[in-house]
């Protein structure tokens, strides 16, 4: 379908991966676009591996399945590269976006031989330090906008800050803290292209503009 961009979401129960796709998915329909965001049942205890899933598009899209040749994927547990085909599908014109202190250069080589886009962001690190727990989804929510350009990052920024507002209306800061982890997050994805002779080409996703 014209302009469909698919993405799955690795995680493990207790992280946000259904959440953050959930969220991904309204933020997206408030610019206009077809959504679907839902995740893969299983089993659910805490810590179980989960998949999530978000088809984004311009036009409706009458596909409900799981998608199994995602343009993006975003891993929340670094843990998961070696128990789960995280690549599995992965179109190498994508990217794949990694919850890890590594460099993308490092993680490349934990992926069997996927030759797109490797991109890596410390959503732990920012999490704790913005938010004062390990509540990486929303980090790697904005890492994911900001990679895939599937949300204009303005205009994301906006949403998110209105849907916390309304969220958590009695405690500010929690929503000053989140606002502060998106935006840290969309300044420090790192981003690993597709090795080329002389080898890979890193750089820093460019920042989003303060609100």
């Amino acid at each position: 379908m014209k302009d469909m961009v698919e993405i799955r979401w690795h995680g493990r129960g207790g992280q946000g991966a259904k959440t953050a796709s959930l969220l991904l998915a309204d933020a997206a329909f408030n610019t206009g676009k077809y959504v679907q965001g839902f995740p893969e049942y299983g089993p659910e205890r805490m810590g179980a591996p989960i998949t999530a899933y978000n088809r984004i598009s311009s036009e409706r899209s009458t596909v409900h399945s799981n998608i199994y040749e995602p343009d993006f994927v975003v891993v929340v547990d670094e843990t998961l590269l070696s128990a789960v085909d995280v690549t599995a599908g992965l179109k190498k014109e994508g990217a794949i976006v990694i919850n890890s202190g590594k460099s993308p250069e490092e993680l490349r080589p934990l992926l069997k031989g996927y030759e797109g886009r490797v991109c890596a962001i410390d959503a732990g690190k920012i999490s704790e330090e913005e938010l004062g727990k390990n509540f990486p989804n929303t980090p790697m929510l904005a890492a994911i906008v900001k990679v895939s350009g599937v949300v204009g990052a303005e205009e994301f920024i906006k949403d998110m800050e209105a849907s916390f507002r309304h969220k958590f209306a009695s405690k500010p800061q929690v929503i000053e803290g989140n606002m502060r982890a998106l935006k840290r997050s969309m300044k420090e994805v790192r981003v690993c292209g597709p090795e080329i002779p002389g080898g890979p080409q890193a750089e820093t996703v460019e920042e989003v503009k303060e609100g």
